[in-house]
């Protein structure tokens, strides 16, 4: 699944016009790397929840064909449910007992092949540095378990993340964050975790996003 019925508030006026997923990035919506990773990992059915601006979203993915996939819509109607409510919305579309998912607004080289297919815990996080713009971090890891500080420093969630459907069976519909119900998993011991120390960015402002522009455009094959 691909989070992507945000508002985008962080990212106005741009998100005045378009979806945050379909913002170019080096030429390319935000939403077609993950696309392409996701088809690359061997994924064949993407859901991607609409909110805001849904029909201009809707009409560029299509039917996922031109990744190579199966791309259904969890419609959210005119008010996003969160990250939590998002996906809980969408579990008869998911179907599975576990499933992989990304959020709309990041950019990374992580390989989501290596991402648990049926995770040990209710939810298995990617963990990634802090970024500057997010210093204290979100979550604690001791070996592969997530904990609560001080056991140790806390490090980034990166937005990627596989679970079971088991980890909202207490959770009310609506709309709710994600967040406070892997807080409430890991402190049962019910969230693992791996720390992934390759390339990952959050382009949640225009500013990260023209940066994560000028560096994906710098590193293309041949340029000077």
């Amino acid at each position: 699944m691909i989070l992507a019925a945000g508002r985008g508030v962080r990212m106005r006026p741009l998100t005045d016009r378009l979806p945050k997923p379909m913002l170019a990035v080096a030429g390319r919506p935000l939403i077609d790397y993950q696309l392409t990773a996701l088809a690359r990992a061997g994924v064949d059915t993407v859901v991607v929840n609409v909110a805001w601006l849904s029909t201009k979203l809707v009409h560029y993915l299509g039917d996922g064909a031109r990744w190579g996939i199966e791309i259904r819509i969890s419609d959210e109607g005119e008010s996003a449910l969160e990250t939590g409510g998002g996906i809980q919305r969408a579990l008869p579309l998911l179907g599975a007992d576990s499933f992989w998912v990304v959020n709309g607004d990041i950019w990374s080289d992580f390989p989501l092949q290596d991402l648990p297919t049926e995770p040990t815990a209710l939810a298995h996080l990617i963990l990634v540095d802090n970024p500057p713009h997010h210093p204290h971090g979100d979550f604690a890891l001791l070996g592969d378990r997530v904990v609560e500080p001080p056991c140790t420093r806390r490090l980034t969630f990166a937005g990627i993340g596989c679970y079971r459907r088991e980890l909202f069976d207490r959770a009310c519909a609506g709309a709710f964050r994600l967040a406070p119900l892997l807080r409430q998993a890991a402190a049962r011991g019910q969230v693992s975790a791996a720390h992934y120390r390759g390339r990952w960015r959050d382009a949640g402002t225009p500013e990260r996003l023209a940066s994560l522009d000028a560096e994906l455009r710098a590193s293309r094959p041949g340029r000077r």
